[in-house]
């Protein structure tokens, strides 16, 4: 349908960033906060005006096997297509990959970033395209948008030198057009607008910029990132205090204290430990005489005789007789 609002979803990236995790699973499909970030990241559409004309393209690489057996399996009732990017060439190679899919208006989302946005009133903007941003301290490592007198935006610029334009771009976009998309992407190709072999969205979207689009920025007070341990052990923090926590369920269960907030789920075991604060224990997992706080076991991790903080460990992993700081991707056996 030509109005079906399309959003497209790039996760072809080895996710090289969250190794050792990475190696077994996409990297979306790391637990935060109860669950994995595909899943909060799809959570981030449920404001749509109607969200049964919605139709999601994912773009998938390395392990992708496994994001569409999770979709299909979590989520049957979103429709869903699938786009293998075998060769990774950017950001607008993928998008172009999924052209058969796009007409009318999309979103592109890139999964590795969360934000609270309200997109009720997504369709009825007045503009071509929207690029969400939020003003930071210090521009200069990420790409901004530069906006004229009226807000218009004029330019997206990667990596500025100058900190004067502080909006930087949160990888998060509406365009009322797909085939206005697709073509600047052509031109860009045709361009060789690239960077280290890699054609990048921002270029793109200068390009529909030049040819006289109009683009506004909407701004975002929270925006997380899930790209990197340290970022998702932050992401798991802030989720947990705004809304993700059971800490009182979590709290009736005997033999356990529980320093809120904490993510339990309910299948999990818990005997003789401490857990929280900040602290997500996923389904399956056991945790005996142990202390855990400010970390994320996911499912069936085993750990026992331990004090963990800061930690990541991943599915079906045991820890045993340790105390600090552990980051053990899937199936990882830890002891003294």
């Amino acid at each position: 349908m030509k109005n079906t609002l399309k959003v497209v979803i790039p996760m072809a990236g080895l996710g090289t960033r969250l190794r050792p995790h990475t190696w077994s699973k996409p990297k979306q499909l790391v637990s935060v906060a109860g669950k994995p970030v595909l899943d909060h990241v799809l959570d981030m559409f449920s404001t749509l005006p109607n969200p049964d004309n919605v139709e999601f393209v994912n773009i998938v690489g390395y392990l992708g096997d496994q994001i569409e057996d999770h979709m299909q399996k979590c989520y049957p009732h979103i429709k869903s297509h699938f786009v293998v990017q075998d060769n990774p060439k950017g950001q607008s190679h993928a998008i172009y990959l999924a052209r058969q899919y796009l007409t009318g208006p999309m979103m592109v989302v890139f999964a590795d970033t969360l934000i609270e946005t309200d997109l009720s009133n997504l369709l009825d903007k007045p503009s071509d395209a929207v690029a969400w941003v939020k003003p930071v301290p210090d521009p200069r490592r990420f790409g901004v948008a530069v906006v004229d007198q009226d807000g218009r935006v004029t330019q997206l610029i990667e990596k500025p030198k100058e900190t004067e334009n502080n909006l930087a771009v949160v990888g998060f976009y509406y365009f009322r057009s797909s085939e206005a998309l697709i073509a600047a992407i052509e031109e860009q190709m045709q361009r060789d607008l690239q960077l280290k072999g890699e054609y990048f969205l921002v270029d793109a979207i200068n390009i529909m910029l030049e040819k006289g689009i109009t683009m506004h920025t909407e701004k975002v007070d929270v925006w997380l990132d899930a790209g990197t341990p340290d970022a998702l052990l932050e992401t798991n923090r802030y989720l947990l205090k705004n809304g993700h926590s059971n800490s009182e369920e979590a709290a009736k269960r005997s033999g356990v204290v529980i320093n809120p907030p904490v993510f339990v789920h309910p299948s999990a075991e818990l005997e003789n430990c401490v857990i929280g604060p900040y602290a997500s224990i996923g389904s399956g997992a056991q945790v005996s005489s142990s202390i855990v706080r400010d970390s994320i076991l996911e499912d069936e991790a085993q750990v026992s005789d331990v004090i963990l903080e800061r930690s990541l460990i991943g599915r079906r992993s045991q820890i045993q007789r340790r105390a600090g700081s552990v980051n053990a991707g899937d199936n990882t056996v830890v002891s003294l």
